[in-house]
């Protein structure tokens, strides 16, 4: 399936563009400490694998895979614009991801791991390889939508979800089923003492959340 021209705008206007600055802390949190080896995981249209890109010391590699070859084909050439060292992109499975075990210092992951979790049955596969990969003390950082603590705020968002990020982004991408799904399981997403007590089962020795934008998204920090 084709990746919608409107596919990166669309993220920037439904978000205020607050979705890249977002990003930027997820580079910064993966970079933090010279890592030789950074892995941008379901990285889509490489966003995030270009943001680190830009950042990394010359010392540090950064790496990108996602099953979609159309996502990578649009981030293979975003990246030759950059200046500097590209990522290398592959095309694979996160449930099966073709890299050794220990591979990397970091693993991160922009505005896919809902997909990886909600209601999905391989969501162990998926934070097992990632576990896999990592090097011990290695750090896997997310950032994702999220709940709200404040009840108030957490309404304001589900009704922006239904009522304006579906109609609009169907209407302008032509693909309304595809932002309903996001609109519902954003609106049905765990909240934050969920997914931490999902994480910590699944293997990571500790597990951090700082809020963004009122609880509106998250940046999950977790340590192999």
């Amino acid at each position: 399936m084709a990746v919608p021209p409107s596919y990166d705008g669309l993220n920037r206007l439904l978000t205020f563009r607050m979705d890249e600055r977002w990003r930027k802390k997820a580079a910064e949190a993966l970079l933090t400490g010279g890592p030789g080896k950074v892995l941008d995981l379901c990285t889509g249209t490489g966003d995030l694998a270009i943001h680190l890109a830009k950042k990394a010391p010359d010392s540090t590699s950064i790496y990108a895979l996602d099953y979609s070859q159309p996502m990578l084909d649009v981030a293979l050439r975003k990246a030759r614009r950059i200046r500097g060292s590209s990522p290398e992109f592959f095309h694979g499975d996160a449930a099966d991801m073709p890299f050794p075990d220990a591979s990397f210092d970091g693993v991160g992951i922009a505005f896919a791991f809902r997909n990886l979790m909600y209601k999905n049955p391989d969501t162990s596969m998926f934070l097992a390889e990632i576990i896999r990969v990592l090097k011990p003390g290695g750090r896997f950082v997310a950032v994702e939508t999220s709940q709200p603590a404040n009840g108030l705020l957490r309404g304001l968002y589900h009704v922006y979800m239904r009522y304006v990020t579906v109609p609009l982004g169907g209407l302008l991408s032509g693909h309304r089923g595809a932002y309903r799904y996001l609109a519902h399981s954003a609106i049905q997403f765990y909240h934050p003492y969920e997914l931490r007590n999902l994480l910590l089962r699944a293997g990571f020795s500790r597990v951090t959340q700082k809020p963004l934008l009122g609880g509106i998204a998250a940046l999950w920090m977790c340590e192999k």
